[in-house]
């Protein structure tokens, strides 16, 4: 590196000489470059003087390459080329080095953001931007770091680690159980204005599922009750008292936690399936997306205390 930094002025002087050689004129290089012609030309007299040979034959209005000044550019033009590569692929990784998030407005609403100021406390060099969607997109095609799924963890065209199990209670606010008084058992529970989750595009379990956990008279739906399609609404028509409605634990946690909701009756509906984060199959997660997925995994361990944003070791992922 000394030897070149005697040799050649300086790096803009390369940059001058590899346009001057490839346009074959000091008046059009100056063009491209945004400087004049006897800059450019003063330019590489210098060149060829700390090298000691010319690069250039002068002609009339136009400049040729000697037989010197030839495989001096095709050793520039190379060089050149494989730093512009290089700096262009690091600038577009830090561009590229979002992270984006496909998750229900449900998850993004009591998951997600009850913990995100100390997430970002965590890992403030993070650009994590949240997409509600509601349905579950095509993370590869749509070209979405991460994702959060329900189901069993047998997903062909993703990687996945679990990070909530489902575990499933009736719900309610205070204010609705002492105005219409708590159910001692699931008939009587029959009986109250029941919330029914009609999800489009995300099958789970409904009323009809959580009573056979826990009844053996089989559940006729009278067709009454509120219906909603979003399970973020159906949340909050529960806080606003108009009914009882399933809460999955690992959404509405917090809220019981913080005595805005309450187990309508002490059942709760587990079943096998889990919620997950996922990537597609093989996809090299950089630094960034790997922390984010380690940090949601680690959520598992600190379920009861949704704000600890805490940097922990994740338990060990599972690929299927």
């Amino acid at each position: 590196m000394q030897n070149l930094r005697r040799l050649v002025p300086s790096a803009g002087t390369l940059v001058i000489f590899e346009v001057a050689g490839r346009l074959g004129s000091f008046t059009l290089a100056g063009k491209e470059l945004g400087m004049s012609q006897a800059a450019v030309s003063y330019a590489i007299k210098q060149l060829e003087d700390a090298l000691g040979t010319p690069l250039f034959a002068r002609r009339h209005r136009r400049v040729e390459l000697t037989p010197a000044g030839e495989r001096f550019h095709r050793d520039v033009s190379m060089g050149l080329a494989h730093i512009t590569q290089s700096a262009e692929t690091l600038a577009r990784s830090r561009r590229d080095r979002h992270v984006t998030l496909s998750i229900s407005t449900a998850f993004a609403t009591y998951w997600m953001l009850p913990r995100l100021a100390a997430f970002r406390e965590a890992y403030p060099e993070i650009d994590l931007r949240l997409q509600t969607t509601d349905r579950d997109v095509d993370l590869a095609a749509e070209r979405i770091t991460l994702g959060v799924r329900r189901g069993f963890g047998d997903w062909k065209a993703y990687d996945c680690a679990r990070i909530a199990d489902e575990r499933i209670s009736a719900v309610a606010s205070p204010g609705y159980l002492e105005q219409r008084g708590r159910p001692r058992t699931p008939t009587e529970l029959r009986a109250h204005r029941l919330i029914h989750l009609e999800e489009p595009y995300r099958p789970c379990p409904d009323w009809r599922a959580w009573f056979a956990s826990c009844d053996p008279a089989p559940f006729a739906d009278t067709s009454d009750g509120l219906r909603l399609n979003d399970y973020a609404l159906v949340v909050q028509a529960v806080l606003e008292g108009q009914g009882i409605a399933l809460g999955w634990d690992y959404l509405t946690g917090g809220l019981m936690a913080g005595g805005l909701l309450e187990r309508a009756i002490d059942h709760a509906f587990v079943t096998d399936a889990g919620f997950y984060v996922v990537w597609p199959r093989g996809a090299a997660l950089n630094e960034d997306a790997s922390a984010v997925r380690d940090w949601m995994i680690a959520q598992r361990t600190s379920a009861s205390n949704p704000r600890s944003g805490r940097k922990s070791a994740p338990p060990s992922l599972r690929s299927v």
